[in-house]
């Protein structure tokens, strides 16, 4: 069992149409740990720790988002950020 950390930063039309509560709602489902975090600039900050193949899956998924979400941009890096015990979309 490998586990991952990743921090995303998601940009597009991502902020005002659910996005965080989606990625929230998945990342759970597979178990993992972090936050969605709306920016100042219009991003989402999606950091995540768990399952290497659920972080596959999770980073799969950022390019998807809701149905009113229009991602144009995913940039993806390894993290040693401690995430939360819990998912949160602070």
């Amino acid at each position: 069992m490998t586990k991952r950390t990743i921090r995303a930063r998601v940009s597009g039309h991502v902020q005002g149409v659910g996005y965080r509560e989606f990625v929230r709602r998945h990342a759970e489902r597979w178990g993992l740990t972090g936050h969605a975090i709306n920016q100042d600039d219009g991003a989402v900050e999606v950091v995540a720790r768990g399952e290497a193949t659920a972080i596959a899956e999770l980073i799969d998924l950022l390019w998807e988002g809701p149905p009113a979400a229009d991602v144009i941009e995913v940039s993806v890096d390894e993290a040693t950020l401690i995430a939360p015990a819990s998912f949160t979309t602070g």
